[in-house]
């Protein structure tokens, strides 16, 4: 039940929003125990750049994937990569989600470390 709500609420959504080349689609997907988040061209149909909390990189600096501290962590690090692609302008799309814990930090961070949306 809690899946079909998610996926009613992201259908609704992406109605509204697009991505394109200069101005991408900031998708965010959370399970459990790690957090992904991917900038898409919805014109091409293109993921242009993605990244997660099971990463080799970000693992490094975080322990586990699934808690707000990492979804922080994993905002951070996608903004700074982000913006070393050429990427300063996103479109958010929170995937159905409730703008709320593991989401909001995650989207907090990455405005914080420089993406505009």
């Amino acid at each position: 039940m809690k899946l079909k709500g998610r996926k009613r609420r992201h259908k609704i959504i992406r109605k509204k929003i697009i991505g394109t080349k200069e101005k991408p689609r900031l998708y965010v997907f959370r399970s459990n125990k790690n957090l992904y988040a991917q900038l898409i061209d919805d014109i091409s149909a293109n993921t242009l750049f993605s990244l997660s909390t099971s990463a080799p990189g970000v693992k490094k600096t975080i322990a586990y994937g699934g808690n707000k501290k990492a979804a922080e962590g994993l905002g951070a690090e996608f903004a700074k990569k982000a913006k070393e692609k050429g990427f300063g302008r996103v479109v958010f799309d929170r995937g159905g989600y409730l703008y709320h814990g593991r989401i909001k930090m995650f989207a907090d961070s990455a405005r914080k470390n420089g993406l505009i949306f």
